[in-house]
């Protein structure tokens, strides 16, 4: 974690969001907490009765864990301070994996099935696409996209950890991926502001995670946004998604799409509380539907904050 604008007004910073963040009182306080830390059972290479032992070696190890029942094989840690996963002999081989469990809505969004071509268009480190492999027993195929080759080595080592054989790695900026293959699901985790990760620190500084201060996101998200629809097959579902509050990284994105290409917002059950997208924002208008998106706010959910959208090309 890395520290921003020490002294920084943070609730000036976030009263800009007062209006859309429920119980915003309770959104500032949870800012001040540590980020929780969830993993996952990797069923790749642990199965169901595998699976009791490898949680009773975990306890014995001092993991103190309570079962997400709302999302299966996902844990939280409750000694969250006294842990390290990734220093765990059982990440190292791939038993477990650490992930935020707000990064598994996208891909419940998506709804990936065995035989289906999918798209992760901004792939690394991995989780995502790991988790999509899990979900579909391996029986996918995954083109896992990322522009950056310092990433893509990441995610390669976390193919490899996990035991993931149905990822094809591919190396393009997202906006310009090449035409000619239509795929039948596409995820566009896009690159943002990354609010969604941030903290506060002891004096009230900024801290964030991975977060990037380019001013030019929503046009670089709405490039991202566009290429994926069009390298959907017609009737394919597209799922974009980010860790960030803006409303200019969200629905103002996602309503862009809307007016270029001929595409439908779908609603889907979401195992956890969230919050309708926004149809306004700054005196600016979105499309009605807008309220299928979905808002996850960290004081909610106890986990990174998200918003999910799900598309579907029409035909």
């Amino acid at each position: 974690m890395a520290k921003e604008n020490k002294g920084f007004d943070y609730l000036e910073y976030f009263l800009k969001y007062k209006e859309i963040i429920p119980e915003f009182d309770e959104f500032l306080e949870y800012l001040e907490e540590p980020h929780q830390q969830y993993f996952r059972i990797n069923t790749l290479k642990v199965n169901e009765e595998r699976e009791k032992l490898l949680l009773e070696i975990l306890k014995n190890k001092g993991v103190v864990y309570e079962e997400i029942k709302e999302v299966p094989y996902f844990y939280r840690v409750v000694n969250n301070q006294e842990i390290s996963l990734g220093n765990l002999e059982e990440y190292q081989l791939g038993l477990i994996h650490s992930m935020t469990l707000s990064s598994a809505l996208p891909v419940i969004a998506l709804d990936p099935k065995p035989e289906e071509l999918i798209l992760d268009l901004c792939a690394a480190p991995g989780g995502k696409s790991a988790l999509i492999a899990m979900i579909t027993q391996d029986r996918a195929v995954i083109v896992a996209n990322d522009k950056r080759l310092d990433r893509l080595t990441a995610l390669s080592a976390n193919m490899k950890r996990l035991g993931v054989t149905s990822i094809i790695i591919t190396h393009y900026r997202g906006e310009l991926f090449p035409m000619g293959i239509s795929f039948d699901k596409i995820l566009v985790d896009a690159p943002c502001s990354g609010e969604g990760r941030y903290k506060v620190g002891s004096e009230g500084e900024l801290l964030y995670q991975r977060g990037t201060g380019r001013s030019n996101l929503p046009s670089i998200q709405k490039g991202l946004l566009i290429r994926a629809f069009d390298l959907l097959k017609p009737g394919g579902i597209l799922v974009y998604s980010t860790c960030t509050i803006n409303p200019e990284e969200n629905e103002a994105v996602v309503d862009y799409l809307l007016r270029k290409r001929k595409t439908e917002l779908l609603d889907w059950p979401s195992p956890f509380p969230y919050t309708p997208g926004l149809t306004e924002w700054d005196s600016k208008p979105f499309h009605p539907n807008m309220i299928k998106t979905k808002r996850f706010y960290s004081h909610k959910i106890r986990a990174v904050s998200f918003y999910v959208a799900l598309l579907k090309r029409v035909e």
